[in-house]
C-alpha cells in the first residue's frame, strides 16, 4: 500500500492490517489443530459428540466477524460522509485522456474559465523527473488540508479515477455524476490510473496529483485564468 495522504486511507490501512493480524491468528491455530488431528492416534469420542466444542466454535467466530464488522461499518459510514467541501473538481474520462475544469472559479462563461486536458507523456518526451507512463503534461493543483469534492462523470464509455495514496476511487459513468470527498494532509506529488478497461489506451490514462500549500494553489488559480 502507498503511503496515506488522507484520513481514509489511513483508517483502510488499519483496518487491512487489522483483518490480517485476525487471519494469521486463525490460520496459524487450524494448522495447529490439524497438525494435532493427523499426529494423534487417539480417538475421544467424548470431545467428537461435545455440544460444549459446537457451542465454542459457533460462538469464537461470532465474535471474531463482529470485531471486524463494527470498523467496517465505521469506515463505511466515513466513506459517505457529508462534509461540507471548500473547492470542487469536475472530472470528465475520454478516450484516452482526462478533462479537468475548477467550475467555483469560472468568471464569465467562455472567458478565464480554470479548466484543460490532461494527457499522458509521451515516451519520446521524457526528461530526468519524469515517471514513465505515470507522468501528464497537465497535472491536478490542489490545495492540502482543504476539503476536496470530485464530481466524475465519462462523455465515452466507463473509466474509473483512482488515486490509491489518497484512498479515491469512483466509477466514471456516461451520463452520471459520482462524487467522492477528501482532504490531503501534505503537500507532494501522487499518482493514479485508470482502474476500469476503456478500451485499447485503458493504460495510458494516468492520474498526477499535485498537492500544494493554499497560498500557491490560489497563485496557480490566478494564472490559468490569465
Amino acid at each position: 500500500l502507498q503511503d496515506a495522504n488522507s484520513p481514509i486511507i489511513e483508517e483502510l490501512i488499519f483496518l487491512h492490517d487489522f483483518i490480517n493480524i485476525i487471519l494469521i491468528f486463525i490460520i496459524r491455530f487450524l494448522a495447529y489443530i490439524i497438525v494435532t488431528i493427523v499426529l494423534n492416534k487417539f480417538i475421544n469420542k467424548n470431545i467428537l459428540e461435545s455440544q460444549i466444542i459446537e457451542c465454542i466454535w459457533t460462538i469464537i467466530p461470532a465474535i471474531v466477524l463482529v470485531q471486524i464488522a463494527i470498523p467496517s461499518l465505521l469506515l463505511l459510514y466515513m466513506l459517505d460522509e457529508s462534509i461540507d467541501s471548500s473547492l470542487t473538481l469536475k472530472v470528465i474520462g475520454h478516450q484516452w485522456y482526462w478533462r479537468y475544469e475548477y467550475s467555483d472559479f469560472w468568471a464569465i462563461p467562455g472567458e478565464f474559465q480554470v479548466e484543460f486536458d490532461s494527457y499522458i507523456v509521451p515516451v519520446s518526451d521524457i526528461e530526468d523527473r519524469i515517471h514513465r507512463l505515470l507522468d501528464v503534461d497537465n497535472r491536478i493543483v490542489l490545495p492540502f488540508n482543504v476539503h476536496v469534492r470530485i464530481i466524475i462523470s465519462s462523455a465515452d464509455v466507463l473509466h474509473a479515477w483512482t488515486v490509491p495514496a489518497i484512498g479515491v476511487k469512483a466509477d466514471a459513468v456516461p451520463g452520471r455524476l459520482n462524487q467522492v470527498k477528501f482532504i490531503a494532509q501534505r503537500s507532494g506529488l501522487f499518482f493514479g490510473q485508470c482502474s476500469e478497461i476503456c478500451g485499447a489506451n485503458h493504460r495510458f490514462m494516468p492520474i498526477v496529483l499535485e498537492i500544494v500549500n493554499p497560498h500557491s494553489f490560489l497563485n496557480w488559480v490566478f494564472c490559468m485564468q490569465r
